[in-house]
């Protein structure tokens, strides 16, 4: 598994620059345009452009991927996402700055199927699980890392922009030079929301309410941010603490998870989730350590919510339809991250920066009541029936679902096969 990780290094190193200088721009957007004046409602609207993009580019990237080669389309995608990045503080237009935020989300969906597919190349059926652990955690701490930066330079300046602009390019260079070969990307097929929505209504309900919480957290996290006063710092550290809890409590929740009843589970995390936004909204930013508690509670139990609806719905669907569903489960994350930031921007624009967490904490309760129907309603899965939980991280192409150790229908490539038998030999 060492041996495998190491053979990836320039693969993470490319995903810790992309992932980092694209988490940091996100951040970015959202202080400058409310340094700039630009009222909630529009901010959402732009905001929302990116999980527009990135929605788009998962469908329909593979097609590019398919005609120009995967090092070629990497280049070119990497090159769109930072010269975006450039054209941001040429001009303060908002029309201007949606269309790029809707390449910015495609680009950056693209240079991701490129690198997962390329690491899902790498798997085998004995360290699949472990690499798809490792490409989480690198993301998520590429992710809070990014935050961070943001504390570099004046975001009314053109320097921050040049900075995430630098870190895209950079991403490059890691791929550029590898001799590692490219791998084949085979269309993810996906069943339709309404036929998975009758097989598993819960599992599409929480993964639409997760794409709408952190959809709409991510892009506005920011403003609110600065609506209450807090500085550049103080806002990087909040956005990075959330990050941080989101990728802390999969793992207890997915303990709970193997050893009860996943759709019970789920409900006790909307309601706590719900609590935790109510009480943000209702105490505000009166005590700092308690908004940043309030708010890693808020955003870790939250992202859980997608995990949980992956692990409802393959518990209902049989082995050989689990990269599907996934797939699926995926868009529906993607439409929820497209409703968020625009009805959280208007509630934002009707009652202060208070709404966006009345807002979240209404969506979650609403999931709660669709749970509650649902466990009197329709029969349990029992425990011991239940597939092993997988901490599934929505932030990705379908690509990565390939990787999940729950999906019996992966098969290892023949280059992997034959870097074992090298290793081998030279061990």
């Amino acid at each position: 598994m060492t041996r495998m990780v190491a053979s990836l290094s320039a693969l993470i190193l490319s995903i810790i620059l992309l992932v980092s200088g694209n988490a940091f721009l996100m951040t970015l957007v959202g202080i400058r345009l409310s340094i700039e004046a630009v009222s909630p409602d529009i901010i959402g609207w732009i905001l929302v452009c990116y999980s527009i993009g990135f929605v788009l580019g998962t469908l329909y990237v593979h097609r590019i991927i398919g005609r120009v080669g995967h090092i070629r389309a990497f280049a070119v995608l990497a090159a769109i996402a930072a010269v975006t990045s450039l054209l941001y503080p040429m001009a303060i237009s908002e029309i201007f700055w949606a269309a790029l935020r809707v390449l910015s989300g495609f680009s950056i969906a693209g240079v991701l199927v490129v690198i997962e597919s390329w690491f899902s190349s790498r798997a085998t059926n004995a360290n699949r699980g472990a690499l798809f652990a490792v490409y989480q955690i690198v993301f998520y701490l590429s992710a809070a890392g990014g935050q961070l930066i943001v504390n570099i330079g004046d975001p009314a300046s053109f320097m921050p922009f040049s900075i995430a602009a630098i870190l895209l390019t950079l991403a490059l260079v890691p791929l550029a030079m590898t001799r590692m070969e490219a791998p084949v990307i085979e269309q993810v097929q996906r069943i339709s929301i309404f036929t998975l929505a009758r097989e598993s209504f819960t599992g599409v309900a929480g993964a639409l309410v997760c794409g709408i919480m952190i959809g709409g957290f991510y892009a506005l996290g920011p403003v609110y941010a600065t609506l209450v006063g807090l500085d550049v710092a103080r806002t990087s550290t909040f956005m990075a603490s959330a990050i941080v809890a989101a990728m802390i409590l999969a793992w207890p929740l997915g303990r709970l998870c193997d050893r009860f009843d996943r759709r019970r589970v789920m409900f006790w995390v909307a309601v706590l989730a719900a609590s935790a936004a109510g009480g943000i909204g209702v105490l505000g930013a009166s005590d700092l350590w308690l908004l940043t508690l309030l708010v890693g509670l808020f955003t870790g139990l939250s992202a859980t919510l997608y995990p949980i609806a992956v692990a409802i719905t393959n518990d209902r669907m049989e082995s050989t339809r689990i990269v599907a569903a996934s797939a699926t489960l995926l868009l529906s994350y993607g439409v929820g991250s497209v409703i968020g930031p625009v009805t959280m921007a208007e509630l934002i624009n009707l009652l202060g920066p208070k709404g966006l967490f009345l807002g979240n904490a209404g969506f979650l309760l609403v999931l709660a009541v669709i749970i509650s129907y649902r466990i009197s309603h329709t029969e349990d899965v029992a425990v011991k029936d239940q597939e092993h939980f997988v901490p599934a991280m929505p932030e990705a192409s379908p690509v990565l679902t390939g990787l999940d150790p729950r999906n019996t229908e992966f098969h290892q490539s023949p280059e992997v096969d034959e870097m074992q038998d090298e290793l081998r030999q030279a061990g």
